[in-house]
């Protein structure tokens, strides 16, 4: 046996293992579900689930109301967690140090039992509300309506997305900052032409990361979210739980992974262009 061929072999041994976990974990399950959620209930296959995820008033809200708190909390976790991680690395003192510290509880804090602390803090008769109720100043909805969604998933992602962004900017040499200032660049401009471009990658994995963990979330919009209209995560349950339409069910949960398929699909082929663009 040739060199080569052994070489080929321990390597296809080595990706072998991987690939049946991708294979019996993800792909076969992606590909059940697209063939349940074409089934019409009658023995044959069409697009009439999908069709209704379109036609149907809830089903439509449902859908937007996802995409409008997806992107409004990557925003906001995107620009709260770029401020701290720029703050944490270019600055010192004892302000630094506690975020240091602190920025990272959230991770360590299940998610139920954080989506009751907060239940607890802002509910209409939570610590805040009675705090204020002695002040004269009534408190307004916060949770069970967007807002609370919203704020459950700034908690849940601003910790892990400054982690990571602190990563990449703690990997920018401090010579190259130095450098652009003594030539006279300016915070917006430092910014703008280095630091952003060399946490490019960093930024796009974080974006993903975020994006996906939000559209599928489940526990914070069941538990602190309106009844009409819902997350698809919560939507998708009570097809599936309350209605029993495991073909509509499949066809949502399919939805959502062509949603994120969408934005990995970007992902790569923005770190194709850069990785030629090397070459």
């Amino acid at each position: 046996m040739s060199k080569e061929l052994r070489q080929a072999i321990t390597g296809l041994g080595m990706v072998l293992p991987s690939f049946g976990i991708l294979l019996f974990v993800v792909i076969i399950p992606i590909v059940q579900t697209l063939i349940m959620s074409l089934g019409n209930g009658e023995g044959g296959y069409d697009l009439s689930r999908y069709e209704l995820l379109f036609t149907d008033k809830g089903m439509r809200n449902n859908i937007f109301f996802t995409l409008r708190i997806t992107l409004i909390t990557c925003v906001f976790v995107l620009l709260i967690s770029y401020a701290l991680a720029v703050y944490m690395r270019f600055n010192n003192g004892p302000i630094v140090d506690l975020i240091r510290k602190t920025y990272m509880i959230p991770l360590f804090i299940p998610g139920v039992i954080a989506t009751y602390g907060l239940i607890n803090l802002l509910g209409n008769h939570g610590w805040l509300a009675r705090i204020l109720d002695g002040t004269g100043v009534e408190l307004p909805r916060i949770i069970f309506d967007e807002k609370g969604i919203i704020i459950a998933n700034l908690w849940f992602n601003i910790p892990f997305t400054t982690m990571l962004l602190s990563s990449a900017l703690a990997g920018i040499p401090s010579s190259v900052i130095e450098s652009a200032k003594d030539v006279g660049a300016g915070r917006l401009k430092l910014f703008v032409r280095f630091i952003l471009p060399l946490t490019y990658k960093t930024f796009l994995v974080a974006v993903t990361f975020v994006f996906m963990g939000v559209i599928g979330s489940f526990t914070a919009p069941f538990l602190i979210g309106a009844n009409s209209p819902q997350m698809l995560g919560v939507s998708m349950q009570q097809v599936f739980s309350v209605f029993q339409d495991r073909e509509q069910a499949a066809a949502m949960a399919f939805f959502s992974f062509m949603l994120c398929s969408i934005l990995g699909a970007f992902y790569i082929h923005s770190m194709a262009k850069e990785e030629n663009a090397k070459i």
